[in-house]
């Protein structure tokens, strides 16, 4: 009994170690960048800021949202869960609106599926369908990466040939997983990997799903992209748009690293990328903050993310009254 409650002690400390490690990298990068480039450049980033800027980034926000609730929608149906376009949006807004207001990036996702697999009665299920829409998501963007900085220059270029045969080897055992059968078929391995194997083939790898996902996917990239390169002109950078989008997809690779609420290493990665372009770190640092200032002004104030939030609340209120034994729902099932 003593043993089973140290692991527990243990892997309750190495929880907490690790939900404090993610703010800590996050705070630890924005420290040194302060150390050396100053807090010139943070505020010269905020103060360029405009309302222009800020109308765009909402226009696209607005795009890439909906193309991400498709996704969603495509994948949650292929797993065999209901998921309405108009309530993914709404969804998916709330999502957004938790990730870049709270420390991991995370916590909007783990809503959503919690929510959703409420809603239909299988968490599992629910949680399932957004890890794999994320992981669908991020694979896209880790392929269209890899092919413009394979052909554009950058600098990480000379790594690129690397990069792509690791990308390769992943594809090949995504491919094993979902169509090769373990040779032990009576273990946890095995079991985990037929339900990977079942999700990818019914949600990710079809005809009718898989061109869609990838599509959307691709023009959510496009998206942040676009939204990237309006910070860097609305930051002062005048270089050519040809030469900025292998450095925002670098700069969106690097948002994927522990942050807090989509701060630390996405700014810590854009100066390294500047410099290395011959930029300047602290131009790289301004771009950097008028993004995060645009996307988190497009997840929040946007007026048609303030009119759903409300919406979906007194949606899934509603839903649950009705669920209830005596709810409002059952009641008028009794009257008729």
């Amino acid at each position: 009994m003593s043993a089973a409650v140290e692991a527990g002690r243990r892997l309750a400390s190495r929880r907490t170690a690790w939900r404090w490690l993610r703010p800590g990298v996050a705070v630890a990068t924005l420290a040194v960048l302060v150390w050396r480039v100053g807090t010139g450049p943070f505020l010269d980033g905020l103060g360029r800021v405009d309302a222009r800027a800020l109308a765009a980034a909402t226009a696209i926000a607005v795009l890439t949202t909906v193309s991400c609730a498709w996704r969603w929608r495509t994948v949650a149906r292929g797993l065999g869960v209901h998921l309405a376009l108009g309530a993914a949006v709404t969804a998916y807004y709330r999502s957004l609106f938790l990730n870049v207001t709270l420390p991991g990036g995370v916590v909007g996702d783990v809503h959503r599926g919690i929510s959703h697999g409420r809603d239909t009665s299988d968490v599992g299920r629910g949680l399932r369908a957004v890890a794999w829409e994320r992981s669908a998501g991020q694979a896209v963007q880790v392929v269209l990466t890899v092919v413009v900085l394979l052909v554009a220059p950058s600098p990480v270029r000379g790594a690129m040939p690397l990069v792509a045969l690791a990308l390769l080897v992943a594809a090949t055992a995504v491919a094993l997983v979902a169509f090769v059968r373990p040779a032990v078929r009576r273990s946890w391995w095995a079991r985990l990997h037929s339900r990977a194997a079942r999700d990818l083939r019914a949600a990710l790898l079809t005809r009718r799903a898989g061109p869609g996902i990838a599509l959307a996917s691709a023009l959510v990239v496009a998206g942040h992209v676009a939204t990237f390169l309006i910070a860097a002109r609305t930051a002062g950078v005048t270089a050519p748009a040809s030469g900025l989008v292998p450095l925002a997809l670098i700069v969106l690779a690097g948002a994927a690293l522990p942050n807090l609420g989509g701060w630390g290493p996405r700014e810590g990665v854009t100066a390294w990328a500047f410099a290395a372009a011959g930029l300047g770190a602290s131009l790289g640092v301004a771009t950097a903050v008028v993004y995060g200032v645009m996307v988190f002004v497009a997840s929040q104030l946007m007026i048609i993310g303030l009119g759903l939030l409300p919406l979906n609340w007194w949606r899934e209120r509603n839903s649950r009254d009705c669920r209830r034994p005596g709810g409002a729902g059952a009641g008028k099932n009794n009257a008729v």
